[in-house]
């Protein structure tokens, strides 16, 4: 089995799998998804409320303790809290739910999806709620500021809900304010992150501060193929770009590979999913080889600063990266 190297979270110690299983648009035979990439020696698994997805995940985990190829204590189970539970008495209710979905006593690491409070959307209505408050297009803010949602956070760890809390699609300016009123540190940004998003001062400023990183959508624009967004079309794949190939091919690793262990080396935290068996096992082995420094600056320099998951994009509104 593949031995994954691990990143110490502060302020709490506990060692986060560097390569996980991420669980963004796992939909189809979920449980057996999440049981097979734990047999295959994946040990973090990246979840969320809006995945909709929750309560199959917890059956592939559940069958994977049950069988013994993994003890809980063995599974670092990250989740998050969707925009329209920001205010501090649904942060709470939220959790324990997705606990239960689950079938856990508590998240290793629970965090903050995006940076803006929508209107509550009772589960018992629709669940998940995703963006619009009917369902369809109308999208409603809600009076709520983050620092209420991070007290409703730091109240999940005082309960024993959560190990470690965190934030996700937040820039530079919302984490430094986070910092100036919080009573529990981060522990975790999640950020969208690859060659031609490559964020160099928002992962320098996590450095700085002891904030580990969690880079999503590694492969760029292949993570939004399959959502048939127009600007993944518009943008050449890194799968065959000449920069990755060259290096790949150097050596002798697929581009996937090198595209995860440019990140990895650069000490962010991945979370690539495939349904391939290979591919699983070729992409929990990302650390077993190193990159030359001009070989991760060659990749760096193909930063467009382009952002696919952008809310404004695919909803007309919600600025929250202006």
């Amino acid at each position: 089995m593949v031995s994954t190297p691990t990143i110490t979270l502060k302020p709490t110690g506990q060692k986060m799998p560097q390569v996980g299983f991420g669980l963004w648009k796992v939909t189809e035979n979920t449980a057996d998804t999440v049981y097979n990439a734990l047999k295959t020696g994946y040990r973090l698994l990246d979840g969320a409320c809006d995945y909709g997805n929750e309560k199959e995940c917890g059956a592939g985990l559940k069958r994977a303790i049950d069988e013994g190829i993994v003890k809980r204590e063995e599974v670092f189970v990250t989740s998050k809290l969707w925009n329209t539970f920001h205010a501090k008495e649904h942060v709470k209710q939220l959790a324990k739910k997705q606990l239960a979905d689950w079938g856990l006593e508590y998240f290793d690491l629970f965090l903050i999806h995006f940076p803006v409070a929508l209107e509550y959307v009772d589960p018992a209505v629709r669940y998940p709620p995703g963006w619009a408050y009917d369902g369809k297009d109308d999208i409603r803010y809600a009076r709520v500021p983050l620092q209420q949602t991070w007290e409703g956070l730091e109240e999940l760890v005082d309960l024993g809900l959560a190990k470690n809390i965190g934030v996700s699609n937040y820039q530079g300016s919302l984490v430094l304010d986070l910092l100036r009123y919080c009573r529990i540190r981060p522990a975790v940004l999640q950020i969208e992150h690859h060659p031609y998003l490559v964020q160099n001062d928002l992962v320098d400023l996590c450095k700085a501060e002891d904030i580990a990183v969690t880079g999503y959508s590694s492969f760029g624009p292949q993570s939004f193929i399959e959502l048939e967004w127009q600007k993944a079309y518009d943008t050449p794949t890194l799968f065959t770009h000449d920069t990755v190939t060259s290096i790949a091919k150097k050596h002798g690793k697929t581009t996937a590979q090198v595209l995860l262990r440019w990140a990895t080396q650069r000490g962010i935290a991945v979370i690539p999913k495939s349904n391939s068996q290979h591919r699983l096992l070729e992409n929990l082995d990302v650390t077993s080889f190193d990159l030359a420094e001009e070989e991760i600056k060659a990749i760096s320099s193909l930063d467009r600063h382009l952002r696919f998951n952008n809310p404004v994009d695919y909803l007309g509104k919600l600025s929250i990266f202006a």
